[in-house]
């Protein structure tokens, strides 16, 4: 993985590093999709900010556990991959 490669905040590997790269967006015009989008920029998932994977759920990952500045939220997969993040060089554990 490359640094300022963008990939989705679910696919950042257990304890990378990254920085929010753009605001989620959602996918589609509906209701449900916008207030996803919002309630994850509300909670911290803004341009710039750095975030980290802390742990993941069995199997298959979900949900994942996510630092968002000093707070960690837990989000449901098709959550984190509507966040699209840049990894920082580096894993931090």
């Amino acid at each position: 993985m490359n640094p300022g490669q963008l990939i989705t905040l679910f696919d950042l590997p257990t304890g990378q590093e990254a920085i929010v790269s753009t605001a989620p967006v959602p996918t589609g015009g509906e209701l449900a999709e916008r207030e996803l989008a919002l309630r994850l920029f509300e909670i911290g998932f803004i341009d710039g900010e750095r975030v980290r994977v802390v742990a993941r759920g069995c199997p298959g990952g979900d949900p994942v556990a996510v630092r968002v500045g000093n707070t960690m939220f837990a989000l449901r997969r098709f959550e984190a991959e509507r966040v699209l993040v840049s990894p920082l060089c580096g894993v931090v554990a």
